[in-house]
């Protein structure tokens, strides 16, 4: 292991419902699929389509909260258990933690396709007054389905309602280096990470091929192509152009990795995986050391 620290963890963040907002912690459990509650929960529209923000950027202001005992190690739920959901101009929405028993077939995120866990006619009245648009809110059914990494990238692990990795991690002085380059600085709720990191050079993490984290060890598996999310203010659900015109001069594959593929992509953080989950606890201000760097971007999957 490294004598020293490259960094350390700066914040942890999870999103329990696809592209609605996330919450920051100062410890989080890790399960199977990631840290616990990321992504367990989508929103679908008629045809059972995950809405997200690329099309709904309204999801940007739906807050979400679990109780705070949701985050031990082993915690279960209860009959008084609820997830909390809230928005600008509707009522609060109190969704059960126990497991729901209907089913909704034909269910796609991305590439993937099965049944979920339905939560019920009250919640798909709210987000479908919400969004303006018939919309179930659905729960991912870890009993009968199982959504893999692709294997092209990251062989044998899993995710929920997540675009594809477990984990996401951005450098603040990442961050802090293309905000230096915006005329109206953004914060890193536009990148969506899932750890933040702080105490390393910019977009050093771009390199990072294996950290230890907590005597965690986390491969780094493809750089985080952008889509139009980060474009859109998280604060009032407008889209502009920026930070994307901005990352498009100097961190798109073109510039990072001249050749045949991701040339018209823009790149910032890291796709990780991480072994041995189940029962571990990631915290911030734990320390963050490199084991191994990838020697170029050449080397790096895009």
């Amino acid at each position: 292991m490294a004598e020293s620290a490259a960094a350390k963890v700066k914040s942890i963040f999870i999103y329990p419902i696809k592209s609605c907002r996330g919450i920051s912690l100062s410890e989080a459990p890790l399960s199977s699929t990631g840290f616990r509650w990321d992504r367990q929960w989508v929103v679908v529209n008629s045809k059972g389509r995950a809405c997200t923000q690329r099309v709904d950027p309204k999801l940007a202001l739906v807050e979400v909260e679990l109780p705070q005992n949701a985050f031990a190690v082993g915690w279960k739920p209860n009959k008084g258990s609820y997830l909390v959901i809230r928005a600008p101009g509707m009522d609060e929405l109190k969704v059960s933690l126990c497991r729901p028993s209907q089913i909704c077939e034909g269910v796609s995120v991305w590439e993937w396709s099965g049944s979920a866990l339905d939560e019920g006619d009250e919640a798909s009245k709210w987000f479908t007054n919400y969004l303006g648009k018939p919309s179930r809110l659905l729960r991912f059914n870890e009993e009968s389905e199982t959504r893999r990494v692709d294997p092209n990238y990251a062989s044998g692990f899993r995710v929920m309602f997540s675009d594809g990795y477990p984990f996401l991690v951005v450098s603040q002085e990442s961050l802090d280096s293309l905000n230096e380059r915006l005329q109206e600085p953004v914060p890193i709720n536009r990148f969506r990470p899932n750890i933040l990191v702080d105490g390393c050079e910019p977009f050093s993490e771009d390199l990072w091929k294996e950290i230890k984290i907590e005597n965690l060890t986390f491969h780094g598996v493809k750089l985080c192509s952008r889509c139009k999310i980060p474009t859109i203010n998280q604060e009032n659900a407008v889209a502009a152009s920026e930070p994307t015109e901005t990352l498009v001069k100097f961190r798109s594959g073109k510039v990072l990795r001249p050749g045949p593929k991701g040339q018209g992509m823009v790149f910032f953080g890291h796709n990780m995986v991480c072994h041995d989950l189940h029962g571990k606890m990631i915290k911030v201000g734990d320390p963050v050391f490199v084991i191994k760097n990838f020697s170029s971007y050449d080397e790096t999957s895009i």
